[in-house]
């Protein structure tokens, strides 16, 4: 009897066993996970003042944008209207903590704090836009806007009747400075009886302000206004008087059509195309670029209809001659306001002398103040 029971629960327990081998198909493999997507390159950047300030802001936001549609694996993120000193150091601080690889600082002012906060991010590239400060991990770069003013100053010079030119300046420091001295080497080029009177604004971005200056300007016998400013006010104070303009930044013919004759503009897209693409391939270094004319980093926007074609064919003539290297504005000779010569014959200013420009040339009516 128990044999039995024994042979009927052996069979019963090799039944379920063939049962469960057929029904036990093929083994699943693992799943394999979907290829991730590749993960996008953070850029920030770090603006004085509004993107829609119409000139140095709305430039380097133009060239952000240029940046995204060439590198479609980047992500930029920009903050805006950010005073320069301790409160920008806060704001780069967070952008690098919100994943940022890449930050780009674009006023002169932020350049302490660039640096103190590339000291806590070793492995974050910063480039800062027209300091002269660097570390292993941060650059500086701009341009020799200087070239594009020089040839502006040509057309100012050929334009006036007065001989009284007005320059709306920002801060009394070498970058404006420099700017002024290669405007008026231009003017006096063409016309040497020509002053080019300064008034600073002490500001970068107040519409009304750098607005009344140019007014000031305009009545003190300006018949041509000019403007170190990241607001198109002093253009617009020119065509309500009835005179002409010198832009700056972006081209600024739409704000002023019938007083813009053109303006020195800034072209940054292809070199945060190029500053990108080196941090991504391991190639970039922490040089101090200064990029020319030749380069295209620096232009002039299209002359407005008031411009002579004769005055169109110095600018030409004169651009030529700096693109291909066969002289630039500060070769001598070149005097000072008390008509001392600071650039003798036959030499030229070195870019450091450039860079901590601290005098005026002759022809400016204005002072540097410390």
């Amino acid at each position: 009897m128990k044999n039995r029971k024994f042979l009927i629960f052996m069979t019963v327990v090799m039944a379920l066993a063939l049962v469960l081998a057929g029904c036990g198909g093929k083994k699943e493999e693992p799943k394999k996970d979907a290829p991730k997507a590749a993960e996008k390159i953070k850029v920030a950047f770090v603006y004085v003042g509004p993107v829609g300030d119409g000139g140095w802001t709305y430039a380097h936001d133009q060239a952000r944008k240029y940046l995204e549609s060439k590198m479609p694996d980047v992500q930029t993120v920009f903050v805006e209207s950010v005073p320069e000193g301790a409160d920008s150091e806060r704001v780069i601080t967070q952008l690098v903590e919100q994943g940022a690889k890449i930050v780009f600082t674009t006023s002169f002012g932020y350049m302490d704090p660039t640096i103190n906060v590339a000291k806590k991010y070793p492995n974050v590239t910063f480039m800062h836009c027209s300091g002269f400060k660097t570390a292993p991990n941060v650059g500086t770069y701009f341009g020799r806007m200087y070239q594009a003013r020089y040839l502006s100053g040509i057309v100012a010079g050929k334009q006036t009747k007065s001989n009284v030119i007005g320059y709306v300046a920002a801060f009394p420091i070498p970058e404006v400075v420099r700017g002024i001295n290669a405007f008026t080497v231009g003017v006096r080029s063409v016309n040497p009886q020509a002053k080019v009177k300064v008034i600073w604004t002490n500001t970068w971005y107040d519409p009304a302000k750098e607005k009344q200056a140019a007014m000031s300007l305009l009545d003190a016998g300006a018949d041509v206004i000019t403007q170190h400013q990241d607001t198109p006010g002093p253009m617009q104070a020119a065509q309500e008087k009835g005179k002409f303009g010198i832009g700056y930044n972006t081209d600024m013919s739409k704000m002023a059509p019938k007083a813009v004759m053109t303006s020195p503009v800034w072209n940054w897209g292809p070199y945060y195309v190029k500053v990108v693409e080196g941090v991504k391939n391991k190639t970039w270094k922490n040089e101090q670029y200064w990029g020319s004319l030749k380069e295209n980093v620096v232009d002039l926007a299209p002359f407005g209809p008031m411009v002579p074609e004769e005055t169109k064919k110095l600018v030409a003539d004169a651009k030529k001659k700096i693109v291909d290297g066969s002289w630039d504005v500060f070769w001598g000779p070149v005097k000072d306001q008390t008509g001392a010569v600071k650039i003798a014959a036959g030499q030229k200013m070195s870019d450091a002398d450039m860079l901590s420009f601290n005098w005026f040339v002759e022809g400016v009516d204005g002072t540097i103040s410390k």
